[in-house]
């Protein structure tokens, strides 16, 4: 699909330089697996027990829990489409800083803009969806530098409208509809994004980092 291709794609490009990575709610561990093959040491958090030991028997280090991890410090953390799960992101992303060597990196990728808030993300168990401002107040609370912060997919924004205001009251989604926009609507949306990434989208693409002293 061409939104895990452009995810897969936007981590590689965050990664380069890096060494060992945490991926922090890695669900079926399709990003943690597509980044070491390009050579990264990856380790996964996955609260899920059969996704846990699935992404193990591939041969990757599974945790339950941040907690979990001990003293292991990583190069960089990333966290696509979790944070909105989670009743406390500002703790998290805490522990995110905590679990970080000096200069390591951060990506966060979560749904934005309440105003889209559907009975979907409902249906999906997302607590929220983020404004720019918000996300990027916690992350600084957290201790971390705020490198950049953008919209994806600025046709999704009006999309997720018109799904709120006239979609199927129990969440649901027709798969050959989200087929049909992945393969036509979501490369000319991303095209978009070049000119609307600053102001609007159906996500926010956050990165940061820790401070280095001087």
């Amino acid at each position: 699909m061409n939104y895990n291709r452009f995810l897969t794609s936007t981590l590689a490009r965050w990664a380069a330089g890096l060494r060992r990575v945490l991926d922090f709610g890695a669900g079926n561990g399709r990003f943690a697996l597509a980044l070491r093959e390009r050579g990264l040491d990856v380790s996964a958090v996955e609260p899920d027990a059969l996704l846990r030991e699935s992404i193990r028997a591939r041969g990757l280090p599974a945790f339950a829990s941040l907690d979990e991890l001990g003293a292991h410090r990583f190069d960089g953390v990333y966290s696509v489409n979790v944070l909105e799960h989670l009743p406390d992101d500002g703790a998290v992303l805490a522990a995110f800083r905590a679990r970080l060597a000096p200069g390591g990196r951060v990506l966060l990728y979560v749904p934005a803009f309440p105003v889209l808030f559907s009975a979907n993300d409902a249906r999906v168990g997302h607590l929220r969806r983020y404004r720019r401002g918000e996300l990027l107040a916690r992350v600084r609370e957290a201790g971390l530098a705020v490198e950049s912060a953008r919209y994806v997919d600025s046709i999704g924004f009006a999309a997720g409208l018109a799904y709120r205001c006239f979609g199927r009251r129990d969440g649901g989604l027709d798969p050959r509809k989200v087929r049909l926009y992945d393969a036509a609507v979501f490369p000319l949306s991303r095209l978009l994004d070049r000119a609307c990434g600053r102001l609007i989208g159906k996500n926010l693409l956050v990165l940061a980092s820790v401070p280095t002293e001087r």
